[in-house]
C-alpha cells in the first residue's frame, strides 16, 4: 500500500472575491481610476457640506453680488447668499437626483427588457413597440410638459426623469436576454421544472445585468444634466439648492457677477465627466470584447 509523500501537502486557498482579470483591469484603467477619485471627492463634499460650508446657503446678506474674497470664497449671488456654501449643498441635491433617477430608469429598463427578450413572441413585439416610442420621443420636451402639469418638486423631477429614460436600458437587457435564453444552463433550468419567471430573475437578469450597470452609471450624468436644464429654464424646485438653480439665478448677473454661474456650471461639468469616465471604465471591464482588446 502506497503512502502519501509527507512533503506533498494539499494547498488550501481562499476563493477570490474579485477575479484576477478584474483586478488587472482596475489597475490598468486610468479613466476609471480618475472617475472614482473625482466621485469620492464629490461624495465627501456632499456628506460633510455642513462642516465645510462657511455660511448657510439660505441666509441673505447685504453683500449683493460681492466678488470672491476671504469672507466669501466664491463670492455672493444677487440675494447675498454665499456661492461657495450653495455649491457644497448643491452637490447633495445633484447627486441624489442623478442616482435615484438612474436607479429608477435601470430597474424599469431591466424588467421590461428582460421580459421582452426572454418571453419573446407577442410580448416581445408589444414591449418593443413601446420601447421604440420612448426612443423616438423627444424626452426632454416630454419632461418639460410633465413637470409643467404635475409641478417641479424634487421628488417629481427624480421620478419623471427615471420614468422617461429607461428605453436604452430596456434595449440592452432585451439583447442580453435573447442571447442568454439559448444558453445550456438556462435550458437545463427550464427542463428541471423552474418557472419562466424564476428563470428570468435567477439566471437571465443576474447574468445580463453588467451592461446595464455601465449604462446606468452614464445615465446618472444625463439625469444631472436634465435637472440642471430644468432649473436653468426655471422649472426646478425653488425650495432646494442645486447647481442648475445657481446657474439660473446667476444668468442675470453674467456681466457683473460672472462667478455665480461659472463655478456651479464647472461643478456640473466635472460631475458629468466623472460619471462618464466611470461608466466607460466599467463598460471596458464588464464587456468581454472590450476587455480582451
Amino acid at each position: 500500500m502506497k503512502t502519501a509523500d509527507p512533503a506533498i501537502r494539499p494547498v488550501h486557498t481562499k476563493p477570490k472575491l474579485i477575479p484576477s482579470y478584474l483586478g488587472a483591469s482596475l489597475r490598468g484603467n486610468r479613466p476609471l481610476q480618475v472617475g472614482i477619485l473625482i466621485l469620492t471627492i464629490l461624495i465627501f463634499v456632499a456628506v460633510f457640506a455642513p462642516i465645510l460650508a462657511t455660511h448657510s446657503p439660505y441666509v441673505l446678506s447685504n453683500q449683493l453680488v460681492a466678488p470672491p474674497s476671504g469672507e466669501h470664497f466664491l463670492g455672493t449671488d444677487g440675494l447675498g447668499r454665499d456661492v461657495y456654501s450653495m455649491i457644497l449643498y448643491g452637490a447633495r441635491t445633484s447627486l441624489m437626483i442623478g442616482v435615484i433617477a438612474a436607479l429608477i430608469s435601470g430597474i424599469i429598463g431591466t424588467l421590461i427588457g428582460g421580459i421582452a427578450g426572454y418571453y419573446g413572441g407577442n410580448v416581445d413585439r408589444s414591449l418593443t413597440e413601446v420601447n421604440n416610442i420612448f426612443l423616438m420621443m423627444p424626452t426632454f420636451f416630454l419632461i418639460l410638459m410633465i413637470v409643467a402639469f404635475f409641478g417641479s418638486s424634487l421628488t417629481n423631477v427624480m421620478i419623471i426623469i427615471g420614468l422617461t429614460t429607461w428605453a436604452g436600458n430596456a434595449r440592452l437587457m432585451r439583447a442580453q436576454a435573447m442571447s442568454l435564453r439559448e444558453r445550456t444552463f438556462v435550458r437545463s433550468a427550464v427542463a428541471m421544472g423552474e418557472s419562466r419567471m424564476s428563470v428570468m430573475f435567477r439566471h437571465i437578469i443576474p447574468n445580463g445585468i453588467f451592461p446595464i450597470i455601465a449604462n446606468t452609471t452614464m445615465n446618472i450624468s444625463a439625469a444631472i444634466l436634465t435637472e440642471s436644464g430644468l432649473s436653468f429654464l426655471g422649472l426646478g424646485d425653488p425650495n432646494v439648492v442645486s447647481w442648475g438653480q445657481i446657474v439660473f439665478d446667476g444668468r442675470s448677473y453674467l456681466t457683473s457677477g460672472w462667478w455665480i454661474s461659472t463655478f456651479s456650471g464647472l461643478m456640473i461639468v466635472i460631475t458629468v465627466l466623472a460619471f462618464y469616465l466611470i461608466g466607460d471604465g466599467l463598460n471596458k471591464i464588464l464587456s468581454p470584447k472590450l476587455r480582451n482588446s
